[in-house]
Formats: C-alpha cells, structure tokens, sequence
C-alpha cells in the first residue's frame, strides 16, 4: 500500500531522502496536498515499527481531530482496513498493531509536551500556533529517542521569527519543500479555483495562501505581526477583566458582494491592559449579526456593546434592540479617519499593553495590511479600534473630578519640597493659604491625617479624596 503512494504522489510530496535531515520543512499553499504527504509518511514510519513513540502537533484538539487524524487526507482515512491502527480520542492516542503510539497534542496545551519521549513528530499549521515559541521549544526537549528524531512540519508560512530561522538552516539539519496551491490542482475542485483562488489571485494574502510567500512587513502599517506575537497569550489563559465590550462595525448592506460585519470581543483587565478575546466577524444579515453580538454580550458578560453607527444612524441600535430590548449600547459616530482613529491604538500595541488570548489570522492580517492611504475597508480593524478605543482611550464617567483631586495632590506634595518654613497648601487663587512650621507636619499626609495637631476636614468630600490618593487615613 506504501508503494501506491509512492507511485501517485508528487516528487515534492515525497520525504526527503538520506539521513542527513531532522526536520523536514513543507512550506506549501492552501490545499497544496502537504497534510496526505505527512501523514503517508508518519504511516510509514510506524508501519516499520522503528520509532515507537511519535507526536502530532496541531493548532487546536479540533484541529488534530478534524484534519491529523480524521480529515480526508489524516491517519485514519489512508491506512489500510488489514492494518488500521485504534483511534482513542479520550486518550488523544492511536496504537498501531506493533505497539508504535501516536499522542496527539494541542498547542493551546505546551505543558502536555513536558515529559513525553519522542523519537518523531509531525507539526501541521506551525505558523498558526498561537503560543508558536513556547511549543517549539517544548517539543525540541521531547526529541530524545533514537539516533536521529525528525520532526516534519507542513505549514502555510507566515512571517514568524521561528520560521526565518528555521529556513536560515535549510542545508544543514533542515530539508524544505516548497509548493503552491496550484501543484496540485489535479485533485481539487474546479470550484475552487473559480471562487476562491480567482478572488485571492495577485493579492498580498493569495500571495501568502497560495503561492506560499513569506512577506515582509508592509511600509507604513501601523502593525506588524513581532508587535502581536510579543504579548501573544495561549487561548487558555484567563487573566481578571475590570470590563468587557462587543465591539460591532455593520456592513452597510447584506449581499453577497457586501463587506463583512466586525464584530470583536474585547477588556480591560485589573492590570489596566487590553485584551482581544474573540473575533466573531463576518457576513451576515442583519438579524444574524444582531443575534451573534447579543449571544456573544451574554456568553461573555460583557458590560456593553459597542457599535458604530455612521452607515446605519439608529437602525443599527433599533437591529439589535429587537433581539434584547434592555441591552445596553454605547453608539460611536465616526467624525474623524479610519487612519487618526487607528493610530492611538496601535500605539498601545507598541507599548505592549495589548494581548491576543490565542490566534486571530484574519483579523491579524488586516492589521499587519493596513498603512496610510490603504483603500481597503477592514471591518474587523474598526470594530477592534472601537473597542480598545472605548476601553483604553476614552475618558472615564467621573474622571474629570479625580484629575482634578490628583493634580491638587500634587500641589500639595510640591508646597512640601518648596517651602522654606516646613511647607504650605495653596488652594485655588483667591482663597487663604495654610501655612505650618518645620516641626509640625512632616509630609503631605501628615497634613491631611490630621496628624500633630492637624486641622479638621470636617468630612469634606474634596479632603477624602485627597486622602484616599495620599493613602491615609
């Protein structure tokens, strides 16, 4: 059964001869036919029985299930009936009849990678991974069995520190294979080239998810994908939100040939950074949007929803109010450019005070694409700036009064550093001074602690606050 393989596939799809290699990287487009050479090959190495323990590596479980092992081109669809192995999903494990084992592993879960002993690994979607760094290392100290383990990656490339380097070895210990969609336009659907890849053809992303170009960055664009992956966090963490928002950018109409609907689950946490939590855009009708903002305001307990209502006034709020009459709305008019309203949040990128809670690839992309005079409309970029812009940027109800109270501290902290006689408060012009000697209060909070025969505050709203900022009581 080997040999027929090895009679219908591509040269390229074959494994790389010799023992001169430890990882075979298969840098290919979408549908390319990468995952049936790995998995053929992985087949082979446990038909043999040489290598005992071997790791699959995938994006998510569901994506282990659905394309490593189950999909059309996986383990379970290619092996013979006479010699099938058993697929446990409860143990994430497949047992050959020789004993040979295949874990299955998720990269949402790099700490499942501690302590296995591999001697052979296949990595699909590498460049997917949302936690790519912390996995790869990982699974390099599980590479301890056997003279030479391999490891086979297939994956659609994307500019990733971890892929550069890897290329920069090819010749040493790494073996690429490079192919497009088109090499193996024989065995996919003439539809697909009709309406998918006709669409994408020419284009930056069909450039990366066709042809398999890694891209530089873009000049200009306000984000870049090291900006993103810096503060990455695995889609299991689960920091401590202060609030949470939907975030909606409506498409004006709802056909076929409209744009998309942004729709972004974001917070602010107790460390007062932001957080993407989900992105639920697309193409929808008008109630189907409405219903999945309000599915994702109540599975989330978000605190509002934020939505921009230029193209739709209040219809876009009237959409919504139909599916939850009482929900509540905060509605955004854009009165100034996509680019002046983007420009602040993806100075908070800069800052590293924004994480991504897992991969978000086509929300990514359109913020790694958008630069100055970029005609594109990227609805999911909008209803991202939306939210950060709500949470991080716009001012707080009530926060005028505790500028104020702040600043007035510090007015009192620098009569301290400044006066001659110990120090002294000056209120606001007009208004009488208290003055105190060196040898009464020591600090600003002395003062407002009524310490060393202070004066009384009488319970002033303006004096709590103040010691609420010093610290005192």
């Amino acid at each position: 059964m080997q040999n027929d393989w090895k009679a219908k596939a591509r040269p390229e799809q074959l494994a790389p001869e010799g023992d001169d290699w430890s990882i075979w990287l298969y840098l290919a487009g979408r549908g390319a036919g990468k995952t049936v050479a790995a998995a053929q090959h992985i087949r082979s190495v446990a038909d043999s029985g040489q290598v005992k323990h071997i790791g699959l590596i995938g994006q998510t479980a569901a994506a282990i299930r659905d394309v490593m092992v189950l999909g059309p081109s996986g383990i379970m669809s290619i092996v013979p009936n006479f010699n099938r192995p058993v697929y446990e999903a409860s143990k994430a494990c497949i047992t050959w009849g020789n004993g040979v084992k295949l874990h299955l592993f998720s990269a949402e879960e790099s700490e499942r990678l501690r302590g296995p002993n591999l001697g052979y690994a296949w990595c699909d979607e590498l460049c997917s991974f949302a936690n790519l760094t912390d996995v790869w290392d990982m699974l390099q100290m599980c590479m301890r069995v056997g003279k030479n383990p391999r490891t086979i990656i297939t994956t659609t490339p994307k500019p990733s520190k971890l892929l550069k380097s890897l290329i920069a070895r090819e010749g040493t210990d790494v073996t690429i294979t490079r192919g497009s969609t088109f090499d193996n336009r024989a065995n996919l659907a003439p539809g697909y080239f009709s309406s998918v890849v006709s669409r994408y053809l020419g284009t930056r992303k069909g450039r990366q998810e066709l042809n398999a170009e890694i891209l530089d960055e873009i000049d200009g664009a306000l984000w870049n994908l090291n900006m993103i992956d810096a503060t990455r966090l695995p889609k299991s963490a689960k920091p401590w939100f202060k609030r949470i928002v939907v975030a909606v950018d409506p498409a004006a109409t709802a056909g076929e040939d409209s744009d998309e609907t942004g729709i972004i689950v974001a917070a602010i946490g107790d460390d007062n950074r932001g957080y993407i939590i989900d992105d639920l855009s697309g193409k929808f009708s008008p109630q189907e949007w409405a219903a999945k903002v309000i599915a994702a305001y109540r599975s989330h307990q978000a605190d509002r929803i934020v939505i921009e209502t230029n193209m739709g006034g209040d219809m876009a709020e009237q959409t919504l109010r139909t599916v939850d009459r009482n929900v509540p709305i905060t509605r955004v008019h854009a009165k100034r450019g996509k680019l002046t309203r983007a420009e602040p949040i993806a100075s908070l990128y800069e800052q590293g005070r924004v994480s991504h809670i897992g991969a978000f690839e086509t929300l990514e992309d359109q913020l790694c694409a958008y630069a100055p005079g970029c005609s594109d409309s990227p609805d999911r970029l909008d209803a991202l700036v939306y939210a950060l812009s709500d949470l991080m940027t716009q001012p707080m109800a009530g926060e005028g009064i505790l500028e104020y109270a702040r600043l007035e501290a510090e007015k009192v902290v620098k009569g301290v550093e400044d006066s001659p006689h110990g120090w002294s408060i000056g209120a606001q012009e007009g208004a009488s001074t208290f003055a105190a000697p060196a040898a009464g209060w020591d600090t600003a909070a002395d003062f407002f602690a009524g310490r060393q025969g202070g004066i009384s505050t009488g319970g002033s709203p303006a004096f709590e606050a103040l010691r609420d900022i010093l610290g005192v009581r």
